[in-house]
């Protein structure tokens, strides 16, 4: 059966459920495509009953059903298998309750992030997430993908202050775990399993959270140093001193040229396949932004003394964080081809991670860009072509696996963005052999038909 006929026959079934209006057209379908795999159908229920009424329908049928959200993430992963059904979150998106007392908030999973943040500033209250594209990510999508940016240093990412969440499964039940206080213990941690399940478990329909003050004052101090090494060095006498920052990112040179607007260019494909990479600067930085009172600001900037090139506050300031929280994005706008990885490490390894990727880049023919958490070792690692001729499938496989044999032991280090064309060639995810038997087991267990986001883990 083709894709078109696929569509046809899906669509009195699916506008049963949701309406006609809800149910995408084969030119709709055609605008989601997740790495060149387009959907027969693209769907939009308004509720839990909804999204459970279509898991059922596409169970018993055999069909592959794609969650999504604001579609900010759906390219990270493998190739879809395919796509009978695109399950868009977005009409489910309301405030479910919010006590500004009692400090927590329950959102339907298709709220943007970033509207969901606007409510809770009317109190001084946000929660602390500050993950890339937040003004079209939703919150199931963030908790999906496990999401989190430069404040995870302090508090963690979007898991972290997850307190209860409600999912339908691959058969079309309703499940939750957690609820709606901070203390509470019932059965098995379901909410860690589905947070960062990237779809392919179940579909997450509400989420509550613990939120906390917004600081009402904060000050980022950049500091230059001429070497990887030095702005280690930096980073240990940050640890052993009594300052408690929010953030403390570590910049190299090449990646301080996309701290910056994207370049506004007519023609969408000017910066494709590849944008010359400027000449980089040789300035390492560490990024550090601190919250207090008059008094303790001016505590860090005596702390920190001579090392400070500039501070920033304000407009300013919010501008510089949502530039290095949306690095990647920028490095993939000027160049289509680019390779991006995160990592999970310990903090000892960020410095041999980073000299990992220098040594790797250039033997593949890419530049080197890094940015990331200095303090708990998630970094965003760019491999920038050189030329502007694309790098071919096995360069790019190759130039991972040299990566991955160079990091220290026990790190993690998966394929965020790259051409769909390497991706078949290797493992985007880089999990060990007992990970992915734990994730078979998982998987086989909560969705035995495999119709959630099949293709996306190489399992």
């Amino acid at each position: 059966m083709t894709i078109a006929d696929t569509a046809l026959s899906l669509a009195p079934e699916l506008a049963a459920i949701v309406g006609e209006q809800h149910v995408g057209s084969e030119q709709h379908a055609a605008q989601f495509e997740i790495n060149g795999v387009a959907p027969a159908a693209v769907v939009s229920p308004e509720s839990p009953e909804e999204v459970a009424a279509i898991l059922q329908l596409a169970n018993s049928r055999g069909l592959v059903v794609a969650p999504a959200g604001g579609f900010t993430k759906q390219d990270i992963g493998g190739v879809p298998e395919r796509i009978d059904i695109l399950l868009r979150t977005t009409r489910m998106n309301t405030v479910e309750h919010y006590d500004p007392g009692d400090l927590t908030i329950g959102l339907n999973a298709g709220i943007p992030f970033a509207a969901a943040q606007q409510q809770l500033s009317q109190h001084q209250q946000w929660i602390p997430c500050d993950a890339a594209n937040l003004g079209n990510a939703t919150v199931g999508g963030l908790l999906a993908t496990g999401a989190a940016g430069p404040l995870k240093s302090t508090f963690g990412g979007m898991r972290d202050f997850c307190i209860g969440i409600q999912f339908v499964t691959a058969d079309g039940k309703a499940a939750k775990g957690g609820g709606r206080v901070v203390k509470n213990v019932a059965g098995y941690d379901l909410m860690k399993l589905m947070i960062g399940s990237y779809g392919s478990l179940a579909v997450i329909t509400k989420a509550n959270f613990k939120i906390f003050p917004r600081p009402r004052q904060t000050r980022t101090f950049v500091c230059p140093f001429p070497s990887l090494e030095e702005a280690l060095a930096f980073r240990g006498r940050v640890f052993r001193s009594p300052l408690t920052p929010m953030c403390l990112e570590i910049v190299s040179p090449c990646a301080l040229e996309y701290l910056c607007d994207p370049p506004q260019v007519r023609d969408a494909d000017a910066y494709t396949p590849s944008h010359p990479v400027s000449a980089p600067s040789t300035e390492w930085q560490i990024v550090l932004r601190a919250a207090g009172s008059d008094n303790v600001l001016a505590r860090y900037a005596r702390e920190l003394g001579s090392a400070i090139a500039r501070s920033v506050e304000g407009a300013g300031e919010e501008q510089l964080w949502s530039w290095i929280s949306n690095f990647e994005y920028a490095v993939l706008h000027r160049h289509r081809n680019a390779m991006v990885m995160y990592t999970h490490l310990s903090i000892q390894s960020v410095g041999p991670a980073i000299q990992a990727l220098e040594r790797t880049a250039p033997d593949y023919n890419f530049v080197a860009a890094a940015l990331g958490r200095a303090g708990t070792g998630n970094l965003v690692l760019s491999f920038i072509p050189l030329s502007v001729d694309p790098p071919s499938a096995m360069q790019y496989a190759n130039c991972v696996s040299a990566f991955r044999g160079l990091v220290p032991p026990g790190s993690s280090a998966e394929v965020a963005h790259c051409p769909k064309e390497a991706k078949p060639h290797f493992d985007v995810w880089g999990t060990t052999p007992t990970d992915v038997a734990t994730m078979q087991a998982v998987k086989r267990a909560i969705d035995p038909n495999n119709i959630l986001n099949r293709g996306r883990f190489i399992v």
